[in-house]
């Protein structure tokens, strides 16, 4: 029987992992960490479903808050909070590092995927796969501010998961835009969601279609 239970790492010299740790009942051995976008937190029901998902398929899985959810319980993120969000994802890696003997796996929703990504890019060999839900290409409606100055030093293989009504970046634009990444990248579109993912006609399927795409990319 899978379980789920709070997960709290304080060591010194680290930032804090704060969240909530799925252990399988068949563990594979491999790790996935998931953290949140900018509105949220890792008790966001996409996060729940998708860890659940995950851990049934041996996975232990971590939803993780960003520092600056930890900080604060509600609000967006503050200006110049990235880079330290990026080093409590690393922190979390660490912690997923004494959990688990497999491969480390690192995913995040919007905000918290661009972090991901980022750290990823700049630590080059951290984890083995990412998983981007909802990456936010652009602000809406200003298609011209393109977050993607890290994508030529990406070398993590990611799979994007992405709404077709997203208006952070249509599915063409985020296919023109994985052209930068020279590692091996996947897109798998959700009909009609936007980019909160999740909806009430595509909550029952869409953990299913997640692993499936992750498990065929990965596995």
């Amino acid at each position: 029987m899978n379980t789920s239970r709070e997960f709290v790492d304080a060591r010194p010299n680290h930032l804090p992992v704060r969240g909530f740790l799925h252990l399988p009942s068949n563990d594979n051995g491999d790790a996935l960490i998931l953290t949140h976008g900018a509105g949220a937190n890792c008790s966001s029901p996409l996060l729940i479903a998708l860890a659940d998902r995950f851990c049934e398929a041996g996975l232990t899985v971590l939803r993780c808050d960003l520092p600056f959810r930890q900080d604060r319980p509600h609000g967006p993120p503050p200006r110049g909070s990235a880079e330290r969000d990026q080093q409590g994802l690393r922190a979390a890696i660490v912690s997923m590092q004494r959990q688990s003997s497999g491969r480390i796996y690192l995913g995040g929703h919007s905000y918290g995927g661009r972090q991901a990504s980022m750290l990823a890019a700049a630590e080059p060999g951290l984890i083995d796969r990412l998983l981007l839900l909802s990456y936010p290409l652009h602000p809406p409606r200003r298609p011209d501010e393109l977050r993607t100055g890290h994508f030529p030093n990406l070398q993590s293989p990611s799979l994007f998961v992405h709404g077709t009504r997203d208006g952070f970046g249509s599915i063409d634009e985020l296919t023109t835009a994985l052209k930068l990444i020279p590692a091996h990248t996947q897109l798998q579109a959700i009909s009609s969601a936007g980019h909160e993912l999740m909806t009430k006609q595509n909550s029952k399927e869409l953990s299913g279609v997640v692993i499936e795409a992750f498990r065929s990319f990965s596995w």
